[in-house]
């Protein structure tokens, strides 16, 4: 065994989340080590679909354009009944969203890993060691983690002294056992086959998901690539993958969709059975060790948020963090974490239940009862946000959440990203730190408590998006978080800026995202 080396921050998990994690503290000058079972991208796809509020965190770890390129925006979500007749239509704008990006994307996991693997080999302060098993997480002297882990390709062990530990560890976390976290089953399990195929030949079908809400069978279709298609099939008692592992045998299950396409146009990538869960984790953290992504929260993916809600916990925690080891944030804003992730994640895992549901239960009853209540489902809140206008909810009130009785208020909800008068967006325009964006010009001495605070001002022109955005939540001005998310907004300024996390100043914050 190796002597123990110190690192600020373990990362156990390099998929999607982990590497998101470990990519924003690195921009934000935090060395951590991420340690993945893999010794590269795990090959099979998964997830294949980000929002506009994903896509802005992708952007924020610097590869936008890579993930453009990869990436096909898609025009939404129908829910079909068994003979393909549209119930419902919740269309998605191809065109940049509020947020600064289509709001619904789809890709090919593998590759979007890639890009993300490649970004992270480009900054100073992150390592990743793949091929490598995690055997041991145990707390250590001074409030620290000792972790232990296996090389696998020479079978020696290896001990890293950490200060904190993400558990990015997947469905099967190692890290949310030992810290004694259960997870809570939400009332949802369903085996479902999964197909990805190629063809260059055209579908002549709609550039967005099909969900066939059919009792009996309910599937799902969707495009996520330039020539690869992906379908989901309930599957029934009895049956396995190995029942549908050619074109043949899966011919009647994708013929609505390629009925006018020979097979011998058709390469059948892969068929493999996933079995969709709902549950949530009964707690997120013990002392300095989180859970994060699927260690922490499982959702079926009927709306495409199951890797997004990892995405999610990455960003609302890697800046809470990188402020508290930089001892530019007091240690108990860790505890918004779960405060505001949780009821987040649980609120949409319950809209994936909802979707879920109306496409596969109550057999005949049910197709009546769908006939009759999918298609006023866009008048349903928290449906209409999330799926017309891939909205997601506020975050729940916390020391970092200030919220008023003020109706429409914006605390909690995210502030937009749109074009500034500088010709860049917004996120460009004010960092990675706090910012107050105001459509009423602060005082110098304002301006001054915010230099000192390590905040940016950003003043909205009369007429512009922001002000506009502000006019319309009835406030001047907002405090804006490094995760774009409102922390207080209000009309009193002074009262504003006085708000603004005290010990919010120094370098920290001026970390630029080449780092």
């Amino acid at each position: 065994m190796t002597a123990a080396a110190h690192v600020p921050v373990v990362v156990i998990g390099a998929g999607p989340t982990g590497v998101t994690a470990a990519t924003l503290l690195a921009q934000y000058g935090v060395d951590c080590l991420v340690l993945d079972r893999w010794a590269k991208v795990y090959p099979q796809p998964r997830a294949v679909h980000l929002d506009d509020e994903i896509f802005r965190i992708v952007a924020r770890l610097g590869i936008a354009d890579e993930f453009a390129a990869i990436s096909r925006p898609t025009l939404g979500l129908r829910l079909l009944d068994k003979s393909m007749h549209t119930l419902a239509e919740f269309r998605r704008d191809t065109a940049l969203s509020r947020n600064g990006f289509p709001q619904a994307n789809m890709f090919d996991q593998p590759e979007f890993e890639a890009v993300l693997r490649t970004n992270l080999a480009r900054r100073s302060h992150a390592e990743l060691r793949g091929d490598v098993e995690v055997t041991d997480i145990a707390d250590e002297a001074g409030g620290r983690v000792r972790v232990t882990y296996t090389d696998r390709t020479d079978g020696s062990e290896h001990v890293v002294v950490a200060d904190y530990v993400l558990g990015c560890d997947g469905a099967n976390s190692i890290t949310r056992s030992r810290i004694g976290s259960r997870m809570q089953d939400l009332g949802f399990e369903q085996r479902w086959l999964v197909v990805d195929v190629a063809t260059a030949a055209d579908l002549a079908h709609w550039e967005g998901v099909d969900q066939v809400c059919d009792p009996d069978r309910a599937g799902t279709y969707m495009r996520i690539g330039e020539m690869r298609y992906r379908w989901e099939f309930q599957l029934l008692d009895g049956e396995t993958a190995d029942d549908f592992d050619t074109l043949d045998a899966l011919g009647p299950l994708i013929h609505p969709w390629v009925d006018h396409v020979s097979t011998a146009e058709l390469e059948l990538l892969r068929v493999t059975e996933y079995t969709f869960r709902a549950q949530l984790a009964d707690h997120w953290r013990r002392g300095p060790i989180f859970l994060l992504g699927d260690a922490a929260h499982l959702t079926p993916p009927f709306v495409g948020q199951g890797m997004g809600a990892g995405l999610r916990d990455a960003m609302n925690l890697a800046w809470k963090l990188a402020g508290v080891l930089a001892e530019a944030l007091p240690g108990d804003v860790l505890e918004t974490y779960e405060q505001e992730r949780k009821p987040h994640a649980r609120h949409m895992i319950r809209l994936a239940l909802a979707v879920g549901r109306a496409m596969t239960a109550g057999g005949e009853f049910g197709n009546l009862i769908r006939r009759m209540v999918v298609p006023r489902l866009h008048r349903l809140p928290g449906l209409s946000a999330n799926l017309v206008e891939s909205e997601t909810p506020a975050l729940h009130r916390s020391v970092l959440v200030q919220k008023s009785r003020a109706p429409r208020q914006l605390a909690g909800t995210l502030c937009p990203n749109p074009l500034v008068a500088s010709g860049t967006r917004l996120d460009s325009e004010i960092g990675n730190g706090f910012a107050v964006v105001t459509r009423t010009e602060p005082s110098a001495a304002e301006r001054a408590l915010a230099d000192q605070r390590g905040a940016v001002v950003h003043f909205a022109a009369p007429g512009s998006a922001l002000a506009n955005w502000l006019r319309r939540g009835r406030a001047d001005a907002a405090i804006v978080r490094p995760d774009r998310t409102v922390m207080r907004a209000g009309r009193d300024l002074t009262i504003l800026f006085d708000a603004l996390p005290s010990s919010c100043g120094g370098t920290i914050w001026k970390a630029t995202p080449s780092q």
